[in-house]
């Protein structure tokens, strides 16, 4: 398999403007009855296709946010008790439709949401996300969902403190995949699009889709995009000072 080409390293960030504390809110409606002034925690999300390093950097955040006795809560796709059986029961077969897809994952989320979300932030916890509801509207916007309707299905959606988006060109996202699992996922190669009947190809039609999609977003909704080409620990060390500057914050 021939190497992708690599990005330029860049230089990790030295000097970070410490932010000012912004007001808790939700993205629309929210959770009736929420008092979002009790909510003392942090809410840090990763964002990233598979084989971008999100798991390595979460884990490495949660150690080192528990070394400087911070407790910790973890959330991400499929982790909710109420769907995600039903929802890799649903995967498996292939045949799912694009608003089943969609509306499978926004239950996923709301669940861990009302249950681990707004109760470890209540509890003063950093909770972190690995994935959050980026990349449920990027994928939905990829397979030609409205995006008036994901804004008010993801209305629910607690407004992060920091949110990250590790980004790694296709090429050298299909080779960490094969790497690891020695195949590719269907969904993840956008197998449902109908983009190429081969899976190789699909994948990097799919994931170059999702990658212009999540800079769109990034427009709207603010997020840090990371270089994920460099080392873990280059990344890492950006990761941790983006968030200080937010524990820091007055």
């Amino acid at each position: 398999m021939k190497r992708s080409a690599r990005v330029p390293v860049e230089s990790t960030p030295r000097h970070i403007v410490v932010p000012k504390v912004k007001p808790r809110q939700f993205y629309g409606q929210g959770v009736p009855g929420m008092d979002l002034s009790k909510l003392g925690g942090k809410l840090i999300v990763v964002e990233g296709a598979d084989g971008s390093g999100r798991s390595t950097q979460i884990a490495r955040l949660v150690q080192w946010l528990e070394g400087c006795g911070h407790a910790t809560v973890q959330v991400g796709l499929k982790r909710s008790t109420l769907v995600s059986e039903e929802l890799d029961h649903a995967k498996a077969g292939n045949v799912l439709s694009r608003t089943t897809f969609s509306l499978f994952y926004a239950t996923d989320f709301a669940d861990q949401l009302e249950n681990i979300i707004l109760p470890g932030l209540r509890a003063g916890m950093m909770v972190l996300a690995d994935r959050y509801i980026y990349t449920l509207m990027v994928r939905d916007l990829v397979r030609g969902m409205d995006m008036a309707w994901l804004k008010n299905l993801y209305g629910i959606a607690l407004v992060p403190d920091v949110v990250f988006y590790l980004d790694v060109l296709p090429e050298e996202l299909v080779e960490r995949n094969f790497a690891k699992n020695q195949s590719l996922d269907f969904w993840e190669s956008g197998m449902d699009l109908g983009l190429s009947r081969d899976m190789f190809d699909s994948f990097l039609k799919y994931q170059a889709l999702v990658a212009l999609k999540f800079k769109e977003l990034q427009a709207t909704y603010d997020f840090t995009i990371v270089n994920g080409h460099r080392t873990p620990d280059e990344i890492n060390i950006e990761l941790r000072q983006r968030i200080e500057s937010v524990l820091a914050a007055k």
